[in-house]
């Protein structure tokens, strides 16, 4: 997965993310909105086939990349968790 970052300030952050469609980009700002100090996580997808565009904005002094690879380290956890209760062939 390649990521490019489009604009990042101090609490607002723009990436582009590569590859991924609406599953993900569903699920991932879902938990990142779970983050009390994340004001706004969306994401656009322009046009079918392009990437989408993801934007976090958080208060205080939260960073929105740390906002984003906390969302990921949840949501990674929790597939851990269900593939720990699917069982083995």
């Amino acid at each position: 997965m390649n990521i490019k970052i489009l604009e990042l300030g101090k609490r607002k952050a723009r990436l582009i993310i590569e590859g991924e469609g609406h599953s993900f980009m569903n699920a991932l700002t879902e938990e990142i909105l779970r983050d009390p100090e994340v004001d706004v996580a969306k994401y656009l997808i322009k046009f079918q086939f392009s990437d989408p565009e993801l934007l976090v904005t958080t208060r205080g002094d939260r960073d929105p990349l740390e906002a984003v690879k906390d969302a990921c380290s949840r949501l990674s956890e929790y597939c851990d968790e269900l593939l720990e209760h699917v069982p083995a062939d």
